[in-house]
């Protein structure tokens, strides 16, 4: 009798710079609510912490890779030497649904290539509650790296990965491709993540100036005049 196709197995993407106060967090959670014969590694990719994100990682039993910093650049990093047939791409604020890795594999196994989850803010604000049930919409507009990306790694290499000239906005710019290349799924289960940013700047005006990040790109703005834009309104 012919055999069945053993499941692929994950490789977990976290870049991070000086993250110290998260990365043990959810490196414990990560262990605590998946399945290890699922997952064939957390690779933590370090942009030059001068924290103890490092030590905190390699004592939860990740393998931390070192990157030039941007986001891009680091998870790109991290996908060469992954190990796994699929690649998870997680941000450190952001936790995934109990059980993740296995929704992923399965979406795999049915023919998706790509996807990403629903998400959720750890929030009770109301305009941020609206924001998360948009999330479940699949359309390429509704999608953010908050959200989590899983993605086969021949996928990833055919498409060359993210683009390191975007230091922002490089997983929406990546998705949008993926949409074009893949039968994209949204999971129906949500991720949590850190509303930490609309808190310091403001729920409306925050997403005001991402907003017009978006407009920005539709209209032909390319990685630098977005950058320009957010290191105006948003970075400082």
């Amino acid at each position: 009798m012919k055999q069945n196709n053993p499941p692929k197995k994950i490789s977990i993407i976290i870049p991070v710079l000086n993250e110290a106060t998260h990365i043990g967090v959810l490196l414990a959670y990560l262990k605590k609510n998946s399945k290890t014969e699922t997952i064939k590694e957390i690779l933590v990719v370090d942009g030059g912490s001068t924290d103890s994100t490092v030590e905190i990682a390699i004592g939860h039993g990740a393998s931390v890779l070192h990157s030039k910093k941007g986001r891009a650049r680091q998870m790109n990093h991290g996908a060469k030497y992954a190990q796994g047939e699929i690649l998870y791409f997680l941000h450190v604020d952001t936790l995934p649904p109990r059980n993740f890795d296995s929704f992923i594999v399965e979406a795999v196994a049915q023919n998706h290539e790509a996807g990403c989850f629903r998400m959720r803010f750890d929030s009770g604000n109301k305009i941020l509650k609206v924001f998360g049930w948009l999330t479940r919409i699949n359309h390429r507009i509704c999608r953010g790296g908050d959200q989590s990306l899983f993605i086969c790694k021949y996928l990833f290499e055919r498409t060359q990965g993210f683009n390191e000239e975007f230091i922002i906005y490089e997983d929406t710019e990546f998705v949008s491709r993926l949409y074009k290349t893949s039968n994209f799924k949204v999971l129906p289960r949500e991720v949590i993540t850190s509303a930490r940013k609309y808190q310091e700047n403001g729920t409306v005006k925050l997403q005001y100036y991402f907003g017009m990040i978006h407009l920005k790109r539709f209209f032909g703005a390319g990685p630098d005049e977005l950058y320009q834009y957010y290191k105006r309104k948003i970075a400082s």
